[in-house]
């Protein structure tokens, strides 16, 4: 005998949208919701060294809007949004600078004002209180704890960025496109 429901379900209501969630990449692995905006910032920066700044501006505008509205998990979206995918822009500005450690001065502090701004827009904006409370287990400097350790993991990912045009010139681009000028 059939029960009836006491509400019709919605296409994306309740434990279906948690079963979406499961099965989307940042949903098995919880740090995909870091690796595959910084995956997706080389992507940015080859759009950046193929083409222009101008059109890697644009598809970080296209992919960054996509990313709110089809990705179920908002973290992955405002990770990209607020520093990874306008980053490879920023480097590849402060390339020329002259002054080589001024200009990673000037990414730190992006870095360290990206990370604040994803932070309260999670916690104030789209009421993510629990990160408050995880914050609570390790005491009152537990925010400069992981801010030092996102700091740390900035170290590193700049570093890749930076030698990512040689590695893309010398052995992607060679397998993407056999014909094309190495040299570009």
């Amino acid at each position: 005998m059939l029960r009836p429901m006491s509400r019709p379900m919605l296409p994306l209501d309740g434990p279906r949208l948690t079963k979406l969630r499961k099965h989307t990449a940042t949903g098995v692995f919880p740090m995909f919701y870091l690796i595959l905006p910084m995956l997706a910032s080389a992507f940015i920066y080859i759009m950046v060294l193929e083409t222009s700044g101008y059109w890697g501006f644009l598809t970080y505008l296209s992919v960054g809007l996509l990313s709110i509205f089809v990705t179920p998990n908002k973290d992955a979206s405002l990770a990209f949004l607020f520093f990874f995918g306008y980053f490879p822009l920023l480097r590849h500005l402060m390339e020329r600078f002259r002054w080589k450690f001024v200009g990673f001065l000037l990414r730190l502090a992006v870095f360290n004002a990206a990370v604040l701004a994803f932070f309260w827009v999670s916690v104030y904006v789209l009421g993510m209180k629990e990160l408050l409370e995880s914050l609570g287990d390790y005491g009152k400097y537990g925010g400069w704890i992981l801010l030092g350790i996102a700091n740390v993991m900035f170290f590193c990912y700049d570093f890749s960025m930076g030698n990512f045009p040689v590695l893309y010139r010398r052995y992607l681009k060679p397998r993407i496109s056999p014909g094309a000028n190495r040299e570009s």
